[in-house]
């Protein structure tokens, strides 16, 4: 791919010199220790440390390009860590913090990862035998008691080295990290991009998200490993300096939320959903809206509900990774909070299309971004983009690297799309999740499944059914909702109420596409047992291996909901 046309001062080095000389003393970490404490760094100690840790890499053999990973849920030193890496001319390879350990053992084996450092995790016991014998690894200050007995630990490293001088840069077309998809079609792949693709992506991403600059406050709390927290959270501060929060665990993320009082939030669908639906719990939705249309009312409830949530003060608010339904953009609304779509993937920096804040399209992800061009495959309707983020290839994957461009440049996202009057892009589905029932008609599972789950106990769905008469769907219900079915009463209740979810959907649903049922598991989906990826996308082909062979029993039960091994 060709090197984008960046200005150097844009790049990923040259912007954490420039904090650390002109606003040395600017608090931009936030890190939760536990028990109601935290931490904070500026620019001068959070690069203090990324520099001597850079040269103790140096002193332990490590050389311009070598690769580094990097295992942790997000810290202020997974960052650290990346900007130390960076320093000493390392790639970063960073590790999804649930991975199974046979998928970490083959990213850390087909990477070649000189490195590992280790650092805050859940589980870290059923990970550590993924890890090769004789890989030198790093505990961070926050990693489990395990690893920092076992490994050096980056206090003590800090400690007793001198830090790197003077401003060691690196040039725009040089690689800066891979990042592994999450494999929801096989083997994860190692997308390879460098300094200019990522602050190409970040200055284009900023002309469309201007409440990103250096007052703005953000809560990092999805995979730092993942692209869009990569580009938002991590460049976007490099960027504009503003501060990053972290969150602490699951438990704490509300008070994580009030602590940093975020003024940029960006979240998947499904929690969005969730905090709609923990609204409702406590207040009445048809009160809701009674109140908020009273004037004298409205004010003090919206301030009420956003400041529960902690965001009250949040200007720019965005949901990714699956359709918001236009329901829940018209709650958030009420509420004064135009939620933004967004589109990308790890293979453009997450830089692709939005909607505009205050002009929501409900159904799309609006227009792309400045410099991104899109288009439709007039054969199969795949969207297709090119600019100057598109990734490097697939490490080691010339092959994947060359089927996932067309001859003329651009990267097939193997998503299938449509246009609106305006220019709006709509996601239609999956190019490869199309599937043909017995009828000869096909089905695009996706949008079904966007309107399954949500259902206040649908926590995972799956709509499938190649080759039948009517395509069925399966579900993961939530914790709550498992607790519920356990006695007789409460699941004959979300059975009824299941049913119901069923009727509505499928009176929206063209004939073929109407589900025949709905079949609820027992088995949670979990990273562990394969069926879903770290970013929690259900894995198709998996879910067919596991319960195909029951397909024909479901579908010839006439029930409209099955309780599978329950």
């Amino acid at each position: 791919m060709a090197v984008p046309l960046v200005a150097d001062g844009t790049l990923a080095l040259q912007r954490l010199y420039h904090w650390e000389r002109t606003t040395p003393d600017k608090v931009i970490f936030t890190q939760p220790l536990g028990g109601g404490q935290v931490a904070t760094y500026t620019w001068k100690q959070a690069m203090d440390q990324a520099r001597r840790m850079a040269a103790h890499l140096q002193s332990i053999g490590v050389q311009r390009g070598d690769r580094v990973a990097l295992l942790s849920k997000n810290t202020a030193h997974w960052l650290m860590t990346d900007w130390a890496i960076w320093i000493a001319g390392g790639v970063s390879v960073p590790l999804y913090p649930t991975l199974a350990a046979g998928t970490i053992r083959q990213i850390l084996e087909h990477s070649g990862a000189r490195v590992l450092f280790v650092g805050k995790l859940d589980g870290w016991e059923g990970m550590k035998p993924g890890i090769p014998e004789g890989l030198t690894c790093i505990a961070h200050p926050l990693a489990p008691d395990d690893a920092r007995r076992s490994y050096p630990r980056w206090d003590d490293i800090v400690a007793a080295t001198a830090p790197v001088q003077g401003e060691p840069v690196r040039p725009a077309d040089e690689l800066s990290t891979i990042m592994y998809t999450s494999g929801t079609t096989g083997a994860p792949k190692g997308v390879m991009h460098s300094f200019g693709t990522f602050a190409w992506g970040v200055q284009s991403g900023l002309k469309r998200v201007t409440a990103i600059d250096g007052n703005a406050r953000m809560l990092s709390y999805l995979p730092l490993s993942h692209v869009a927290e990569r580009t938002l959270v991590e460049h976007g501060q490099l960027a504009t300096g503003m501060h990053v929060y972290f969150a602490e665990s699951l438990d704490t993320f509300t008070l994580d939320l009030q602590r940093a009082r975020p003024t940029v939030f960006f979240s998947v669908p499904r929690l969005w959903v969730k905090f709609q639906q923990g609204i409702s719990a406590k207040m009445p939705p048809a009160k809701l809206d009674r109140l908020l249309k009273i004037p004298i009312l409205r004010g003090i409830v919206r301030k009420k509900i956003l400041t529960a949530l902690g965001l009250q003060e949040c200007v720019f608010a965005a949901g990714g990774a699956a359709p918001m339904p236009p329901e829940l953009l018209r709650w958030y609304n009420k509420l004064g909070l135009d939620l933004v779509e967004v589109y990308g993937m790890t293979e453009n920096c997450g830089i692709s299309h939005a909607t505009l804040p205050g002009r929501q399209r409900p159904g799309t992800v609006g227009l792309p971004y400045d410099g991104v061009q899109s288009r439709l495959d007039p054969t199969s309707s795949e969207i297709q983009v090119k600019a100057p983020c598109l990734m490097l290839g697939y490490y080691k994957e010339p092959e994947l690297t060359r089927q996932a461009f067309t001859e003329d440049g651009w990267l097939r996202t193997g998503d299938k799309g449509a246009l609106d009057a305006e220019g709006n892009l709509k996601i239609t589905g999956r190019v490869k999740d199309l599937f043909k029932t017995s009828k000869g008609k096909y089905v695009a599972p996706a949008p079904i499944e966007d309107r399954l789950v949500m259902h206040a106990a649908v926590e995972a769905c799956c709509v499938t059914g190649a080759n039948l008469g009517q395509p069925l769907a399966l579900l993961m219900l939530n914790v709550d909702a498992m607790k519920k079915v356990a006695d007789a009463a409460g699941r004959g209740e979300l059975e009824a109420s299941l049913a119901e979810h069923l009727r509505t959907i499928n009176a929206t649903l063209d004939p073929h596409e109407q589900l025949d049922c709905l079949v609820v598991t027992s088995e949670a989906w979990t990273v562990d047992n394969d069926l879903i990826t770290p970013t929690f996308k259900v894995k198709r082909n998996r879910i067919e291996d596991r319960f195909a062979e029951h397909y024909e029993q479901w579908v010839g039960s006439r029930k409209r909901v099955v309780w599978h091994a329950l």
